[in-house]
């Protein structure tokens, strides 16, 4: 048995741990790179707010409204979605974050228990302990446990827990379940099912394989079928394994010279390292990419991607942000005006052991390095991202006087809300 943890509506529920005044108000959250909505209250929803809208035109679509906006807070969500997933490990026998609002759970050795309830009460505690909605799927595999999360979220029959443990209610759920929302089938595939006249994840599962393998020839669309059929073929550690990590953002604004774009990919770089170690893995090839403003048909237009192969595979910042630099000079050409990068890790292994190339003979510097970025996310960790970063992720002024910016105070971040869970300075002090 397995069930997923599904925080609802995350970011805007994150910015209302601490300021419970927003309670039934309609809540929006921006992204930081061009201003448009990424996260909705059902307040906002019912308004007609869709997801992607500029923060310009909320003002004119929504005149004489009270719309509270923020600004992605990520360090905050980080750090609250964090104690949400220290709880559920606390109650289940194991479990697997599968994103920044959703965590896998495995319920093996617990079918004895009332899951039901088991999975009610789970909603109780993390919203006791952190103040946070959650919305609790259970089924026999994870495709049917993320279709009873959605159903957990919509329905307030239930409790904030779905559970999907009989043959009735699978047939029920697919029936319900539009195709487009089946986990694994992505926007490109559900556009070409919907062309055959599959609308539901029931009609789906109706097909046979035969028939699945020759449309679509891709085991990940097949497996997806025979989880709509009742089996439980998604493996555990397929889900955990990262084949790539990307780091991209539109800019604020277009960006001309080179500098500019070195700074970005340095930040990128840097956050790719970042995850690497996180999750224990170094990468052996370095990508950037950098595209021009498509919409702009009045500019000339430029894409282009490269890719460069590390003698050694690493996690290290230093590595990373000097090898997509190199990538970057190559891939750069004067007279464009640029509105997105974005770098890619790929050829990702685990950090150890690292089979050492023939050629490079600078061991003793890899180890250093290891050494440095350990202390380096210690010092982040405690005293806030950001804390030490290199010279290269730093911002200029425009006009090259006064203190340069890190990424976090670069971006465009007008409505940000504080950080009392990891800043200092931002204590919430109770007169």
């Amino acid at each position: 048995m397995y069930g997923i943890a599904d925080l609802d509506n995350c970011y805007v529920s994150c910015e209302r741990v601490f300021r419970p005044d927003l309670k039934d108000k309609p809540v929006v959250v921006l992204s930081n790179n061009d201003g448009c909505v990424v996260a909705r209250s059902n307040e906002a929803k019912k308004m007609g707010i869709k997801a992607g809208t500029p923060y310009f035109q909320l003002a004119e679509q929504f005149p004489n409204q009270k719309i509270v906006v923020f600004s992605s807070n990520y360090e905050l969500y980080g750090e609250l979605t964090s104690r949400v997933v220290s709880l559920i490990s606390k109650e289940a026998p194991a479990y697997f974050r599968y994103s920044i609002d959703e965590c896998f759970v495995y319920l093996d050795g617990m079918e004895h228990l009332d899951l039901k309830a088991w999975g009610e009460e789970l909603h109780k505690k993390i919203k006791r302990s952190v103040g946070m909605p959650v919305s609790i799927g259970l089924a026999p595999n994870k495709t049917f446990a993320k279709m009873a999360s959605h159903f957990a979220k919509k329905y307030q029959g239930y409790h904030h827990c779905c559970m999907i443990d009989t043959d009735e209610k699978r047939v029920k759920a697919l029936k319900l379940y539009p195709i487009d929302e089946v986990w694994g089938i992505g926007r490109r595939y559900a556009a070409k099912l919907e062309a055959l006249g599959v609308k539901t994840a029931y009609d789906f599962a109706e097909h046979n394989q035969t028939w699945v393998k020759a449309t679509f020839n891709n085991i990940v669309i097949e497996r997806t079928w025979r989880e709509l059929n009742g089996e439980d073929c998604v493996p555990n550690e397929e889900m955990a394994k990262k084949k790539s990590i990307c780091t991209s953002r539109s800019f604020n604004g277009m960006i001309t010279d080179i500098d500019g774009l070195r700074t970005h990919v340095s930040n990128y770089a840097a956050r790719c390292a970042e995850k690497l170690r996180q999750q224990g893995t170094v990468a052996s090839i370095v990508g950037v990419f950098l595209n021009t403003n498509a919409f702009r048909e009045d500019l000339p237009q430029y894409w282009n991607f490269q890719e460069m192969r590390l003698l050694t595979p690493s996690c290290s910042t230093v590595t990373i942000v000097k090898a997509a630099n190199e990538v970057l000079q190559k891939l750069y050409r004067q007279g464009y005006h640029y509105k997105k990068a974005g770098v890619i890790v790929m050829g990702i292994g685990p950090n150890s052991p690292i089979q050492q190339d023939l050629f490079d003979t600078n061991a003793e510097q890899f180890e250093k390095m290891k050494r440095l970025d350990a202390v380096i996310d210690r010092i982040n960790k405690v005293n806030g991202t950001e804390t030490i970063v290199l010279g290269s992720q730093q911002y200029t002024q425009k006009d090259g006087k006064g203190k340069a910016n890190v990424f976090a105070n670069a971006i465009k971040h007008d409505f940000k809300s504080k950080n009392p869970t990891t800043r200092w300075s931002d204590i919430i002090i109770l007169k």
